[in-house]
């Protein structure tokens, strides 16, 4: 049961740092929370296929200049995949993937 609870407390951080993000980056917009939630889910999903296909050093959280390119590409794939719920330019995916490295350095939102 602990663990169910901790793996929801877990996606919605990463939904309200999706949201936080959108608020305050420009080139980023989610459709509220729901949109949020969803978006971080799909982000999170392409983070984890990305992961498994090129190894662990090339996830966001290696920390390095590869994780943030990799982590800055997954959320902009993201907008096609869920369209009616994130839009990012490029810039923002660029912006949001460093401050959402930022943020889960303290506040760890790994779904996996």
């Amino acid at each position: 049961m602990g663990s169910w609870l901790g793996t929801i407390v877990r996606f919605i951080v990463s939904g309200l740092v999706v949201l936080l993000v959108s608020w305050f980056l420009p080139g980023v917009r989610v459709a509220g929370f729901t949109g949020a939630l969803i978006a971080a889910a799909v982000i999170a999903v392409l983070g984890y296929l990305v992961e498994s296909l090129l190894g662990k050093k090339i996830s966001p959280q290696s920390r390095g200049i590869i994780g943030f390119v990799t982590s800055a590409v997954v959320i902009y794939v993201a907008q096609f995949i869920v369209p009616d719920y994130l839009s990012v330019s490029i810039i923002g995916a660029l912006l949001a993937a460093f401050v959402i490295g930022i943020i889960d350095a303290f506040v760890p939102t790994e779904l996996r």
